[in-house]
């Protein structure tokens, strides 16, 4: 780095770090506002202004607030007391914004439910929150109904909106009675006692291992969301943001909503992502900012040229996972110089930006702010999965650009509240996510699960997740949970679940190696029905390697070093590998043709 590109980085990121601190700061300084508060106010000054919008609907900050009044009222009618737990299962719209908020005025507490999780998932999800009620959109009850028979009989359903099939008949309504109370503030004297301590939202993440892990989403947390990606975007009242990510997500219901309306601006929501329609639509409706995942960045660039490239009025883009061999493509394809790259994690006290748009680095902690932001690199070892310790017992530091895991500092400070770490609904889960005596006795570190590296400079760059989890269509897979929805199938014995590269594509697509009873009999046609049936579209593996037995390590963990490196070349692999092929939906024998299709782009995954 040079001595002018160092300087124009310290600017970058001193201006920053001072305009974000400036908006999160109040947040402890007022620990009676919640959320609550915070929506009231910006009904106060911006009501007429146009809050949320989609093409179908259309919603004021008078209006969303005032819809959630009467969300929050229907809540107390039902009797739901302060901390009971209300799961959603709902599209992306400007309602699913009004409900939660709703429940969050009565002290209650929304569980986001991801609406691509089948059955087991979507019910585990629900369980373990311990949620006393389910509010289903009336175009999903399709998907919640195997759940249905999985949950507690005492648990509440109710429908949001009517069915055009007619199916949600049997269940009540939620909607129907709602223009019945009255849309104004809740008196004081009437108000459930909130502080930014109290839960409001859990958050799902997959984590490392095993089913959805549900985190804990104080009033802190959500108002650090919106204040802090309001103040690293330095949005104005004259943005408008375009938000087509999961609204369930932190990225997309939070960090990119939040971080408008809290200047007064405008969000429009569309309810899945369009290659084909996003720039048209930016344009259509003059936005200046949208929110990404690395994989909807790829999608933009592979699509065919136009004009409409650059007939949009984006100012700035920010988000994660954006690959560093097509940072600089996408910047200069669709005129977007400023890509404000992040990383943190929902349930994590690790938040760093890239504030000077540097191709490849996820974000920088420069010299004066490591007092600050706490944040370590620690030598790895990927064979048990765990930080290095030296003689002292201590783990060790990695050197500049060297490899290892990212720990985040977890401290009970009341001046440095970034740095705690609020868990999941599961206190067994939120253990294994810290590191105690890491570097003192006593101390305690969030792990990431991430391996990185931090250059001289103090850039961070991400490697690949630790274990077993896996990124796919910018969702984390777990194998631990595909395996399982695996070995219900007849005639599987064994299987070993693992991500493996794939040209051109981000993240890793699922490959399973299973031991089955008679590989001649077995059924490929009803093993691919099962996977739909019981996984997500995204966790379901793209190719199968059939073997006579699964390789185990001598503490009997399935040995997967040698699966991800063979891959699914058959060039590579004695074993019959089968692809789920998109183009005719069944599995097929991997050949060197299909290789070549798949490496020339000519299949679409």
């Amino acid at each position: 780095m040079s001595f002018f590109q160092r300087i124009a980085s310290e600017f970058a990121y001193v201006r920053g770090a001072l305009r974000t601190l400036r908006r999160v700061a109040p947040i402890t300084r007022n620990p009676s506002r919640t959320v609550r508060e915070l929506f009231e106010d910006l009904a106060l000054r911006h009501k007429d202004r146009v809050a949320l919008y989609s093409d179908s609907e259309r919603l004021t900050y008078g209006e969303l607030n005032g819809r959630s009044n009467r969300y929050a009222r229907w809540a107390r009618a039902q009797k739901f007391a302060k901390g009971d737990v209300i799961a959603l299962l709902m599209p992306n719209r400007p309602e699913f914004l009004a409900i939660w908020l709703g429940f969050a005025k009565a002290g209650g507490v929304t569980a986001l439910l991801n609406t691509n999780l089948p059955g087991a998932s979507l019910a585990h999800c629900i369980k373990v929150v311990g949620a006393r009620a389910i509010v289903v959109d009336a175009s999903l009850i399709t998907l919640f109904e195997p759940a249905r028979p999985l949950l507690d009989p005492g648990v509440l359903i109710f429908v949001h909106g009517e069915s055009a099939r007619g199916d949600t008949l049997e269940y009540q309504r939620m909607d129907d009675g709602l223009a019945g109370f009255s849309d104004a503030n809740i008196p004081a004297a009437e108000r459930v006692p909130l502080t930014i301590n109290d839960r409001c939202l859990f958050i799902y993440t997959s984590g490392t291992t095993g089913m959805p892990k549900a985190a804990n989403m104080n009033h802190y947390r959500v108002q650090l969301a919106f204040f802090g990606f309001s103040g690293v975007t330095g949005a104005t009242i004259d943005d408008r943001l375009y938000d087509t990510l999961p609204m369930y997500h932190s990225n997309g219901g939070l960090a990119s909503i939040g971080a408008v309306l809290t200047v007064g601006g405008s969000v429009f929501i569309r309810e899945k992502f369009s290659a084909r329609e996003f720039w048209t639509e930016a344009a259509k409706h003059e936005c200046t900012m949208f929110i990404y995942i690395g994989e909807l960045c790829r999608y933009l660039l592979v699509a065919p040229p136009g004009p409409q490239d650059r007939a949009h009025k984006i100012r700035m883009c920010f988000g994660n996972g954006l690959r560093p061999d097509i940072f600089e493509p996408f910047r200069d394809r669709f005129g977007i110089n400023r890509i404000t790259e992040f990383y943190a994690a929902t349930e994590g006290n690790i938040t760093i930006f890239n504030f000077d748009s540097k191709p490849g680095a996820v974000g920088r902690i420069p010299k004066w702010m490591e007092r600050k932001f706490v944040v370590k690199v620690v030598r790895f070892d990927v064979e048990t999965e765990t930080p290095v310790r030296g003689p002292d017992g201590r783990c060790v530091e990695c050197a500049p650009d060297e490899i290892g895991e990212a720990l985040g500092q977890i401290l009970n400070d009341p001046s440095k509240p970034a740095n705690r770490f609020e868990g999941y609904a599961d206190k067994d889960a939120s253990e294994k996510k810290i590191l105690r005596d890491a570097f003192s006795s006593g101390d305690a570190w969030f792990r990431s699960g991430d391996l990185m590296r931090k250059d001289a400079n103090g850039y961070f760059y991400f490697i690949d997740r630790i274990g077993d989890t896996f990124r796919w269509k910018g969702e984390n897979v777990s194998t631990t949970e595909v395996s399982e929805a695996l070995t219900g199938f007849p005639g599987v014995k064994e299987a070993t679940v693992y991500g493996v590269r794939v040209p051109h594509m981000e993240g890793r697509a699922g490959m399973v190696a299973l031991a089955v009873e008679d590989q001649a009999k077995f059924d490929l046609e009803g093993f691919r029905a099962h996977l739909i049936a019981h996984l997500p579209e995204y966790a379901r593996p793209l190719f199968i390697r059939f073997q006579d037995h699964l390789e185990v390590t001598a503490t009997f963990k399935q040995r997967k070093v040698d699966l991800v490196a063979d891959g699914f070349d058959p060039a590579r692999v004695a074993d019959p590998v089968f692809f789920n092929d998109p183009r005719t939906s069944r599995f097929s024998r991997v050949d060197g043709a299909t290789i070549a299709e798949i490496d020339g782009g000519g299949i679409r995954l």
